[in-house]
């Protein structure tokens, strides 16, 4: 028998395994997709600084949802504030990984109300997509039942996983402006672009679907994405901008670091939006 023939004769067997292989791949990534997408501990599930590292003043609160998670969460004031900006970030770290852009609000004249979802920093709970949009829910609330804060003076702001956690908080509440940055049209979208060798997109059983929020949002929105982010494809800020009609605020620099490569151009279109929304300064 040739070395050929011996070949075609394993054929079989190989081409078996490798489609067992790949099943249990897909298995994989479907049970496991939550510990994909939700990353609290990475970098760290540790705070590692307060906004006091940057000399400012804050309140420490603790937040209890409606299905009676406890989140953590930090109010910034910024004096003589334009109006407050609540603060749901990405799907990795926890607020004191978000100083860089606390402090950028704050520069900007805004109140700032940032919280961990469950899950998250010394949040309770374990993290899911309900369980996001309660959090985000707890936090209106705190600003607009317990604080008398006016709708028409909050901003809210959601970077990547967030942008879809404050789309859908805009399709149930009308704040006075919403920004959306580094955001995805949906998840399953995301997953296809990610995983183009797989079904991606039938398998994930989490939505997000911010495209389909933006259709119901009830506020003015400004999409900031940065063309070279290399894990939410620019073609999404760019969709998103279409369906709400909005103005997209072009960035540089890696998914992550965008909004730092060039602060005066991202801080000026900021700023802009807010002029709009809530007045001059």
């Amino acid at each position: 028998m040739s070395s050929s023939d011996g070949l075609l004769s394993h054929l079989p067997g190989l081409l078996l395994l490798a489609v067992g292989a790949y099943l249990v791949l897909l298995l994989t990534l479907f049970l496991a997709q939550a510990r994909l997408i939700y990353l609290p501990d990475i970098p760290s599930r540790a705070l590692l600084a307060t906004p006091a590292r940057l000399g400012l003043a804050f309140e420490e609160l603790n937040l209890v949802t409606e299905d009676g998670v406890r989140l953590h969460a930090w109010l910034v004031p910024a004096p003589g504030a334009r109006g407050t900006l609540l603060f749901a970030h990405g799907n990795a770290g926890n607020i004191s990984h978000r100083l860089d852009s606390i402090e950028i609000f704050h520069q900007l004249g805004l109140d700032v109300l940032i919280f961990d979802y469950r899950g998250y920093g010394d949040s309770t709970g374990r993290p899911s997509e309900l369980g996001t949009y309660r959090d985000i829910e707890a936090a209106w609330r705190e600003l607009t039942e317990r604080r008398g804060v006016a709708p028409g003076r909050i901003v809210v702001f959601g970077r990547s996983l967030g942008a879809a956690v404050a789309a859908w908080l805009a399709t149930r509440e009308r704040p006075a402006g919403l920004i959306l940055e580094s955001a995805f049209t949906s998840l399953p979208d995301l997953a296809a672009d990610i995983y183009p060798f797989l079904p991606a997109r039938y398998l994930v059983r989490f939505q997000y679907p911010s495209e389909r929020y933006l259709t119901e949002a009830r506020a003015p929105v400004l999409i900031v994405h940065s063309r070279d982010d290399e894990i939410v494809p620019f073609r999404h800020g760019q969709r998103l901008a279409q369906v709400a009609g909005a103005e997209l605020l072009e960035l540089r620099g890696t998914h992550n670091d965008g909004f730092l490569r060039r602060p005066a151009l991202y801080q000026a279109g900021l700023d802009r939006f807010l002029e709009r929304v809530l007045g001059p300064e």
